[in-house]
């Protein structure tokens, strides 16, 4: 059994293969935090205290007792209005516009399996694999419920978390803040891991102490954002890639999100993460509820590594889906860096042709298709085909291409309109402006209103128009912009807008996933602004980042991996000089930096060299030679390429017989030092054949005295080993 129910301690433990998260329902009905770390029997209530605690409340229940108060206790669900002074998971305004919520235990169920979300994305798994937890709680007065959820994987070293809101009152409530997940830990020496970024460089690794005070991140933009990806790390202060405890949240969620994290008065820590406060209040009707996303959590004793590897393995097994969820995906060639918006049908077949001489297995038309779009002032909402630019019909364009061997892939925004669009003439008000106020732009475009059911009804029928003119094989979801001017015209509160838009995006998403299970889908926005794993529930791979320098993508990549597995990271050599850069690197270098994800490319193949194109099909043969290794093995982050001169990466197949390392040079120095790169996860004893070479190696001596990066003249120098373990 994962989870355990002791009726004399009153607890309910959680148990996964390595860890265990123990909750207690105490005296007053309280549900307290004991305990989530390495696995461990027993009850942990020894680890709370109580006395006296000065200016800290007690809650009336406690009559004369000064030793019990909730601005000390770790809690599982903290609510403002119970005496904790701490930041809350919840804030509810009541119907009398006073703001306590003071949740107290009412039962609990146990059942086998993962429970489901009506209408969000969430971890699944069948009878066998999890277990499910729900735990209702009740504030007496206003008979408002909190019903939290926890599921337990435990193969995975995974635990969900999510809450839903009823309101079983009499009269209209509020919530204006939602969070999930908490964790309140009894100590205070840890460190916010967070990643960071902008456009074009998203998920850099950020690592400070929680201090005192909230340390806090998110976004406001309507979407997860480019700035701050909703996913956290708190580590111990000497917890490396290989040592020391760490607890991973991964909010599966694609709209605005905040996670706190604080050192209290008493040296205790509380991380929470939800909903963005912002632009947030929900209001709710008697009988009405609102279902919070889920949180991922998982804890590793043994460093960041393991702690990645249980994100992985979960998310790509149990959170993608499809046909696409653990097939090695096909070699793609985007035509965007080709030619923007400057093709016809025959400048299309062109590309293709070439991609089919090359090996290349699937041809995406971006950008420019449709409508009167020739550039990014006009067209976006008008989901008709442009056959006058086209020279052809969809469907022609389609069956020639697949006469080349082809797969066919499609470029789409669905959420977007610009005002010059037959679209937006038709409809201004379905787009997001607040009535008399001129709207910010962004990319020359507004935000259709997806909390209204009418627009997404209207837009899907466009898109599936399209879809079945043809044997569309792939689609590549864009998102262009944040939102802005958040307004809705037929809502009944304009602080629901924001939540309601991310509900009609997975509505949408989630009927194409169903009248089309054979398409793979690609998420993006603007690259890497919406990378999350609430998008991975749709899109089993999202575009890592609209910079393709392959420089720049070592450190993106780097970030990206400490949550996301390699099989959900898009990524393709293009041009050099690098077109958002302008740098210069070898062909070489572009191939093994994006061998480090899905692989594609990204460039006018008309324009390479007989020698280039030849070693384009050599690339795509390595690459179909090691794919499942890469997409399935388990991911070491060798070096830190924020600080080392190398970046360095392998992939170790789950049984230990083979390794694919990958690293390339980041600085370039006069009589250069050695690097050596330590190479983890080889099966210790064990003797390792290099394939290219033919030398044998000792899994020791790889480890701990580590491989020598050669020296070469030239900047960015790539190179690649591939260690089968000996018989």
């Amino acid at each position: 059994m994962a989870i355990i129910y002791d009726e004399q301690q009153r607890t309910l433990t959680l148990h996964t293969k390595n860890t265990t998260y123990q909750m207690q329902i105490d005296k007053f009905g309280f549900l307290l935090h004991l305990y989530y770390g390495k696995r461990a029997e027993g009850c942990m209530d020894y680890l709370l205290t109580y006395y006296d605690r000065g200016f800290s409340g007690n809650p009336y229940d406690a009559g004369r007792d000064k030793t019990y108060s909730m601005d000390a206790l770790p809690q599982e669900f903290p609510s403002l209005g119970t005496g904790d002074y701490r930041s809350p998971a919840c804030i509810i305004k009541n119907t009398d516009s006073t703001y306590s919520s003071d949740f107290r235990y009412v039962d609990h169920e146990i059942r086998d399996g993962k429970y489901a979300l009506q209408g969000l994305p969430a971890v699944y798994a069948g009878d066998e694999e999890a277990q499910s937890l729900e735990v209702k709680l009740e504030d007496k007065v206003t008979g408002v419920q909190a019903v939290l959820l926890y599921g337990v994987l435990p193969e995975y070293d995974v635990i969900t978390r999510s809450v839903k809101i009823v309101n079983g009152g009499a009269g209209n409530i509020t919530v204006e803040k939602l969070c999930p997940a908490c964790l309140d830990m009894t100590g205070g020496n840890y460190d916010f891991i967070t990643f960071y970024g902008r456009h074009a460089m998203e998920r850099n690794y950020q690592r400070m102490p929680i201090g005192h005070g909230l340390s806090k991140i998110g976004s406001l933009r309507g979407s997860s954002s480019h700035q701050y990806n909703p996913a956290v790390i708190v580590a111990d202060h000497g917890t490396t890639e290989e040592a020391g405890g760490c607890y991973a949240l991964s909010f599966v969620y694609s709209g605005g999100f905040q996670s706190e994290a604080g050192k209290d008065q008493y040296n205790q820590t509380r991380v929470v993460m939800g909903i963005s406060e912002e632009q947030f209040a929900y209001p709710l009707k008697p009988g009405e509820s609102l279902q919070a996303p889920e949180v991922i959590l998982s804890y590793s004793a043994a460093g960041l590594e393991l702690l990645s590897q249980n994100l992985h393995r979960c998310i790509r097994t149990h959170l993608c889906r499809g046909k696409y969820k653990e097939a090695v995906r096909p070699v793609l060639i985007n035509s965007w860096e080709a030619s923007y918006f400057d093709f016809t049908g025959e400048s299309l077949l062109k590309l293709a042709e070439q991609a089919a001489q090359l090996g290349i297995e699937m041809f995406v038309m971006d950008d420019g298709w449709f409508g009167n779009r020739d550039s990014d002032l006009r067209g976006l909402g008008d989901w008709k085909v442009n056959e006058k630019k086209l020279g052809c019909s969809l469907k022609e364009l389609i069956s020639r291409i697949n006469g080349l061997g082809l797969k066919f892939g499609i470029w789409i925004e669905p959420e977007m309109v610009n005002e010059d669009s037959d679209l937006y003439r038709a409809h201004p008000d379905w787009a997001f402006v607040i009535p008399g106020r001129r709207p910010n732009r962004s990319r020359h475009q507004l935000v259709l209103d997806f909390s209204r059911r009418e627009v997404v009804d209207y837009i899907y029928a466009q898109i599936c128009s399209v879809l079945d003119q043809g044997n569309v094989e792939y689609i590549k979801w864009d998102m262009n912009r944040s939102l802005a001017d958040i307004y809705s015209a037929t809502a009944d509160s304009q602080g629901r807008v924001l939540y309601d838009y991310t509900l009609g995006l997975y509505d949408f998403l989630e009927r194409l996933v169903k009248r089309y299970p054979n398409i793979l889908i690609e998420g993006c926005s603007g690259g890497g602004g919406r990378f999350d794993a609430g998008m991975l529930y749709y899109t089993p791979q999202i575009w890592c980042s609209d910079n393709t320098d392959a420089l720049d993508r070592v450190e993106i990549q780097y970030g990206t991996s400490f949550i996301y597995p390699v099989s959900s990271v898009g990524s393709h050599v293009s041009a050099s000089p690098n077109h958002q850069t302008g740098r210069c690197t070898s062909l070489h270098t572009r191939g093994t930096v994006a061998m480090a994800g899905t692989f594609g490319y990204e460039l006018d193949l008309n324009q390479l060299t007989d020698a280039e194109k030849n070693e384009i099909r050599s690339q795509i043969k390595d690459y179909k030679k090691y794919a499942a290794l890469i997409q399935r093995g388990l991911y070491y982050r060798l070096t830190c390429p924020q600080t080392d001169d190398v970046g360095a990466w392998a992939f170790v197949s789950e049984d230990r017989s083979e390794a694919l390392v990958q690293a390339v040079t980041l600085k370039q120095h006069a009589n250069m030092p050695v690097n050596y790169i330590r190479i983890r996860g080889l099966e210790e004893g064990c003797m390792y054949r290099e394939a290219s070479t033919g030398r044998v190696y000792s899994s020791a001596a790889l480890s701990d005295a580590g491989f020598p990066i050669p020296i070469a003249m030239g900047e960015h120098q790539a190179y690649q080993w591939h260690f089968v373990k000996e018989k």
